[in-house]
């Protein structure tokens, strides 16, 4: 993305696509209309105080950092450090998320730091380095996806999400070889028409299932790459067995997909020509989410797709630094270069660069739900910083979530937006957006990129950096905070050296020439003296024998997995009364829609809370189209407008999760997670849907 300013002030902004090998010059609507947030009349420009009458005033940057200093210091005498807390987030710059990593552990002295990619990329992460020892999103360029002949996408909307990724699914469409799974006809899944592939259409949270009976075919009918096997992975045997009960007839009894069609499926992936499996969040944000991303992975490894050109299995990452902000450190059980902060020997070295004693690292902490989970609670966290994130939104059950924000004795938050959490903060500092920052961001393909400052920030608006050293003195911490972007940069190289994300081979000046030059960035890992790494796996893996490991896994009756479709009636309802309620994003919004809900034309094509429904399960519950409904659960009741469509299963409804208050999606979401990565369950929910208002048209009699 390039921006062009042209005079003084903010009024003539614009924003046009670079001619880049991701994007190849395409933006989406999100992207264009990005600018619009610079120069909003609702920006934060200075400190907001919440008084007693529960109104927002400014105050001073010295007020406010004392006012912090005071109420951490207190908090930490009089609960313990593990009191005070810290939420980040997957767009923060790799400083920021650096920094508030070191700020948390270092300056607070707390464990308690997780991040909203607990949310997003966790599942996913967790199967990735189960089975190879490393997790990147994609392995490998994404232009390699142009060459392929067929594409597995299971659980992602790109055409809706990323629309400028599309482009690289061309080669497939035109050999007829994209495969969607996903239970929606989505936009994606539309581009499977006209003999383009085929879309697979499960029941919600049977992804598992549908994988494990593709593996059978695989397995059992003789299309496994048996040298790769041999060479490159442990664990076959296990699979075998695992695999050998779900035939495809039996998957099919489970998911509604046809046997033939998972039969198919598996004979197109083993054809060659180059095939490679993606992976969204559609098959990840479940309780099962790390298992369903190993099968996909099990089943790559089976046909012997990563670490092979022209080939392979990858992951599509959903935030604007969703891999370089999982990286450094702002998880609860990581540290910078994709440590674990159990390892002695990966504390002694961050320690090192840190230049304290190892003792003042503290241990893990609690993922994102438990971490929410405690707010205001006996032994929990009563003061909380976040940044780059607005949890009243974003986060499962989120009632409750709101009212933890509510019972905490001090909460901070640093946004530019008044956000629904900000809303809640005892205090707001406004901070700087996009292109009023200096930094690096690493994309869905480890590649890390620089991002410059374009434009000067309002005049009381600090850098996340700024109030992190600034609170640093304050509170007497070890170690040096700087707030210079480079200065961060180059300990964050030091800290990440030896790691599995190895940035220390890179620099700003590298990576300012490689933008001058119509360059491509660098890829991790990227140790000082190597040409970085655009293609893992080619030679090995990396667990310490080399090989991948193929890890057996089943879905379990416990969590609803294996739940008959037949059950349903033909009116779309289960036995008990109930749908199954998915939720995901919006072509016009992003994550919570803090800031796409303040751009006049993304609001004027969606500007409420919709849900979608299959007209033969409308026509069941008596709802027309544009009918105001109630959707609702023991967790809550969200509202919206009906919108009929066949692009739903009857079984099925849809929901975005961009809305707040009684349009808010995540009222509903549980907050059961995945055992191995604290994944939400947000992808399948029990909900009744009734008609609150009727259709206007019913209402005049039209």
């Amino acid at each position: 993305m390039t921006l062009t300013v042209a005079g003084p002030g903010l009024c003539s902004v614009e924003v046009s696509g670079r001619d880049f090998p991701t994007n190849q010059g395409g933006l989406c609507r999100k992207g264009w209309s990005s600018a619009e947030l610079l120069k909003h009349p609702d920006r934060v420009r200075e400190p907001l105080l919440k008084n007693d009458d529960g109104e927002h005033r400014p105050i001073s940057w010295d007020r406010a950092l004392g006012l912090i200093r005071d109420r951490v210091v207190s908090t930490r005498a009089r609960y313990g450090a593990d009191a005070v807390g810290v939420f980040g987030g997957g767009g923060l710059t790799n400083e920021k998320a650096y920094l508030l990593g070191k700020f948390a552990r270092l300056a607070l002295g707390t464990s308690r730091i997780d991040y909203n990619g607990r949310f997003c990329m966790s599942s996913a992460a967790a199967a990735g380095n189960r089975a190879f020892g490393l997790d990147r999103g994609l392995p490998f360029p994404v232009t390699d996806l142009g060459s392929a002949r067929t594409i597995l996408m299971l659980g992602s909307n790109t055409a809706d999400t990323m629309p400028p990724f599309v482009q690289h699914l061309q080669g497939a469409r035109d050999a007829g070889g994209l495969i969607v799974v996903d239970p929606r006809r989505s936009a994606t899944a539309e581009l499977t028409s006209e003999g383009r592939g085929r879309h697979l259409q499960p029941a919600p949270k049977t992804d598992l299932a549908l994988l494990l009976g593709i593996t059978h075919v695989v397995v059992m009918e003789g299309l496994v790459d048996q040298s790769y096997v041999r060479r490159r992975t442990s664990g076959y045997d296990d699979i075998v067995r695992g695999v050998a009960p779900w035939w495809p007839e039996r998957v099919a009894s489970v998911t509604g997909v046809p046997a033939r069609l998972i039969r198919e499926t598996a004979h197109r992936l083993a054809e060659p020509g180059g095939t490679y499996i993606l992976t969204g969040r559609g098959v990840e944000q479940h309780a099962n989410g790390t298992d369903t991303a190993t099968a996909a992975i099990n089943l790559a490894l089976l046909l012997g797709l990563p670490g092979t050109t022209g080939s392979g299995y990858g992951t599509l990452t959903g935030q604007g630094n969703g891999q370089g902000g999982r990286e450094h450190g702002q998880k609860a059980d990581q540290l910078p270069g994709y440590r674990k902060i159990t390892d002695p020997a990966a504390r002694k070295h961050v320690a090192g660069v840190w230049g304290v004693p190892e003792s003042l690292i503290p241990g893990p902490g609690l993922p994102a739900v438990e971490l929410l989970g405690s707010l205001g609670q006996h032994g929990g966290v009563r003061c909380l910083f976040v940044h780059g994130a607005n949890v009243a939104v974003s986060a499962p059950n989120a009632s409750t979530v709101l009212e933890g924000l509510r019972s905490l004795d001090f909460l901070v938050v640093c946004d530019f937006f008044l956000s629904e959490t900000a809303a809640e903060a005892d205090l707001v500092l406004p901070v700087l957006q996009w292109a009023e920052e200096e930094g690096t961001m690493t994309n869905l393909e480890g590649r890390i990129l620089r991002r410059r400052a374009a434009v000067s920030p309002p005049p009381g608006a600090r850098s996340e950096l700024w109030i992190m050293a600034r609170l640093a003195e304050l509170l007497e911490a070890p170690s040096s905070f700087s707030d210079d972007p480079e200065t961060v940069f180059t300990e964050l190289r030091a800290a990440s050296a030896g790691g599995l994300a190895d940035y220390s081979g890179v620099d700003y000046a590298m990576l300012d020439a490689e933008l001058l030059d119509g360059g491509a960035g660098a890829y991790w890992p990227y140790p000082a003296g190597s040409a970085g790494t655009p293609r893992l796996f080619l030679d090995s893996f990396a667990h310490a024998d080399g090989r991948a490991v193929l890890h057996p896994v089943a879905p379990s009756s416990s969590s609803g997995s294996v739940s008959v479709p037949g059950s349903v009636s033909a009116a779309g309802f289960t036995a008990g009364g109930t749908l199954t309620l998915t939720t995901g994003r919006l072509l016009e919004h992003y994550q919570s829609g803090a800031q796409t809900r303040r751009v006049g034309d993304l609001v004027a094509t969606s500007s409420e809370q919709a849900l979608q429904i299959h007209p033969g399960t409308a026509a069941g519950l008596g709802i027309l189209d544009g009918a105001e409904v109630e959707v609702s659960n023991e967790r809550g009741t969200v509202r919206a407008v009906a919108r009929l469509s066949a692009a739903v299963r009857p079984d099925t409804v849809f929901l975005s999760f961009h809305f707040p208050g009684a349009g808010n999606a995540n009222v509903l979401t549980s907050s059961e997670t995945d055992p191995v990565s604290g994944m939400p369950e947000f992808k399948t929910t029990r909900v009744s849907v009734r008609v609150h208002r009727p259709a206007s048209s019913e209402v005049v009699g039209v």
